[in-house]
């Protein structure tokens, strides 16, 4: 049931019109199960006071894109209703047409583009209008019998109409249906939505809730009386042995669905979820297609349900059933393409939205994180309506056709023009070792800057996750993940990419930097010490290196690894024996792996920075007293004594390793590999030969 969250008292404190539609649109869409992610419109009609100082009657719509739950004053438009009431009288009017004419009728051109819907908004005569896509709504205008089950419910208290798609027809059915039926509480849109209002805003909003929880009321009855979705076919995996599967066969399906344009992966193992892929009734009712206009645009008609046995198959298998399974999907889209469009229509992107597999869950894709997790909220409303549906009846969907003419919408379309455009690293997950702090942390923040999901590992894992909430806070949630790693742990470094993955689905870019330094005169090195430093700065680059390469190995798209060496790697300096054998051992590596990755599409290479004092967790410990030391000079001298020995007389930040960085984990270095870039200021002993 959908709770009534007016609060009369913070609503008469609200005097503004506008601010009260504000109040009212964000209760709406609070709850999803009432108003999808970037669904539903709300409108009110007031007197305003225009630039002329006169008062006109102005018909304040949503603005198209935006979300209810979030969405402020600036994501209304307002119309001079009196120049939109005009076009009741025309009999057709094509969607180029009325979006031009609206948009003539803004009281500002700044304002947003105002809903598609306005029109039947703006021809419903009560002052409050609202639009949402509830689950229980939803779920009597997606059934065989639902214009009389509608009937049964609410007797002529709402009216019915057919499928439509929205524009003119739509709000001029609904427009003379409300006008000649002044007793009606809401319109019920086939395959679509409710319609309510009011003559106040909280009428409006309750005859919406009211209407909502009667449909829920008789569907709850319903669902009580048979076994749920046809009753349990599988059983769920175990959270840890789903996660296990998981981590193995996400980057195949990443790989397989990033043909045409790279993607990041959400799962989704919630319980609606996974009643609904364990059912006896879940892949013919999946698979009928989608359950609302609303939600195809994000979720497209049909997912991808792939055949997997729990309780038989392993993940071999699985992977296989992916790579077979996108194969098909792709073959009958196009086939879908091909039999509804029209000469010149572009292709999208013919790969699925939602992966559903049997026990194990919901994985959907996205640009990034959050549209993939989008993706997966409104298909939690199409989980909810055709279980609803099932109990009902017979689930009906959008005819392939109307789904087309949907998806391929011009006006949909258009607003893809509309997105800025993609980031340098957009759609790409960069795994940072070191990340918590200096050259690790600059790489971290100049990567989300450019777009890219940034993991961050780093054995300090209170400072990782200060980087991770920075990163959120400025990019948005989900950009960023802090990981514990211990980069000589081989158990901790898989976890970490295990738990990568399982976030993101994939990794793209590796930047090995953790390290730490120790110096003394050789023959006082200790074992113990030598070990140290190379069980971090060798066998630490092993590990990761590795598991990297695997994950990418199996993606089967290109990726780049980078190895943050230093100048020892290629000269060595006194007193730094460990140090310096360990980074020569790092670029020798890379070079090596280089060689084996190549047939991958997978590039390797190496940055050398020398001397980055700022910021840096070594620079702070006992190594800048050991250097000090040995040149000759106290600690507080290092930046004066470095600068002067480089050509270009200049300090190095970590600001400009992760510059060089960006460049090998970018498309511009797409045909080097095995190759290393100094960023030391010009140490002549170290130009590469």
């Amino acid at each position: 049931m959908a709770d009534n969250l007016w609060n009369e008292t913070q609503a008469a404190a609200i005097s503004d019109d506008l601010d009260l539609l504000v109040y009212r649109s964000n209760l709406l869409g609070k709850d999803r199960s009432v108003c999808n992610w970037k669904g539903g419109n709300t409108s009110s009609k007031v007197r305003t006071t225009i630039h002329t100082g006169e008062e006109i009657d102005v018909l304040w719509i949503k603005g198209s894109g935006s979300d209810l739950a979030t969405i402020g004053r600036s994501g209304f438009t307002g119309l001079r209703l009196s120049e939109v009431l005009r076009l009741f009288e025309r009999e057709a009017m094509s969607d180029e047409e009325m979006v031009d004419y609206l948009v003539r009728t803004m009281l500002h051109p700044s304002m947003p583009r105002p809903s598609i819907e306005t029109l039947m908004h703006a021809f419903i005569p009560y002052p409050h209008v609202d639009h949402t896509h509830p689950d229980a709504i939803v779920t009597l205008c997606n059934l065989a019998e639902g214009k009389e089950i509608v009937r049964e419910i609410f007797g002529d208290e709402v009216f019915w109409v057919d499928y439509v798609r929205p524009g003119f027809s739509m709000a001029k059915q609904v427009g003379l249906a409300v006008r000649s039926r002044p007793e009606l509480k809401g319109v019920f849109l086939g395959n679509h939505g409710l319609v309510t209002w009011g003559t106040t805003h909280r009428e409006s909003y309750e005859n919406t809730i009211a209407l909502i929880n009667r449909a829920q009321a008789y569907i709850d009855a319903a669902v009580s009386r048979k076994p749920v979705l046809g009753g349990v076919k599988y059983r769920a995996l175990e959270a840890e042995a789903a996660s296990q599967l998981l981590a193995q066969i996400l980057p195949v399906l990443r790989g397989a669905a990033s043909k045409y344009e790279r993607v990041i992966l959400h799962v989704d193992r919630s319980e609606p979820i996974l009643e609904l892929v364990n059912s006896e009734a879940g892949k013919e009712l999946a698979l009928t297609g989608s359950a609302c206009p609303d939600h195809l645009v994000h979720t497209k008609h049909y997912p991808l349900w792939l055949d997997f046995d729990p309780g038989r198959d392993d993940a071999d298998r699985l992977a296989s059933l992916i790579r077979e399974g996108m194969e098909r999907y792709e073959r009958e889209y196009k086939e879908y393409v091909a039999e509804c469009s029209k000469p010149g229509d572009p292709v999208l992107d013919p790969f699925p939205r939602v992966i559903l597999i049997p026990g194990v869950g919901m994985v959907t894709t996205g640009k990034d994180k959050s549209t993939a997790e989008a993706s997966a909220g409104l298909y939690h409303r199409a989980a909810a309506v055709v279980r609803g549906a099932y109990a009902l009846g017979r689930y009906t969907s959008l005819s392939r056709q109307d789904a087309y003419d949907v998806e391929y919408w011009p006006l949909e379309l258009y607003k893809l023009t509309l997105a800025p455009p993609e980031k340098e690293l957009s759609r790409r997950v960069a795994l940072i070792t070191g990340a918590a702090s200096g050259i690790g942390k600059a790489t971290a923040l100049r990567m989300a800057k450019e777009g890219a999901h940034v993991v961050i590992a780093d054995i300090n894992a209170e400072g990782a996750k200060a980087v991770a909430d920075e990163i959120n806070r400025v990019h948005g949630t989900g950009r960023a993940l802090a990981v514990p790693m211990d980069v000589t742990d081989e158990r901790q470094v898989i976890e970490a990419f295990d738990r990568a993955i399982l976030e993101y689905g994939g990794i793209d870019i590796l930047v090995s930097n953790a390290g730490l330094a120790s110096a003394s005169p050789f023959d006082q090195t200790s074992v113990a010490m030598f070990e140290r430093v190379h069980s971090v700065l060798v066998k630490g680059y092993f590990l990761v290196a590795r598991e990297a390469f695997r994950r990418m190995k199996a993606q089967g798209i290109d990726g780049s690894i980078i190895m943050v060496t230093s100048k020892n790697s290629m000269v060595a300096s006194k007193g730094a024996v460990a140090y310096n054998s360990a980074k020569a051992a790092e670029l020798h590596m890379a070079r090596s792996l280089a060689e084996e990755a190549g047939q991958y599409k997978i590039r390797v290479n190496c940055v050398a920075p020398d001397a980055v004092l700022e910021g840096s967790s070594i620079w702070n410990g006992p190594w800048r007293e050991e250097r000090a030391r040995d040149y000759g000079i106290a600690p507080d001298q290092l930046e004066a004594f470095y600068r002067s020995r480089t050509t270009l007389g200049v300090n190095v930040y970590p600001d400009d390793v992760a510059e060089a960085i960006l460049f090998f984990a970018s498309n511009r270095s797409l045909k080097t590999t095995g190759c290393t870039i100094t960023v030391d200021g010009g140490v002549a002993a170290a130009y590469t030969r």
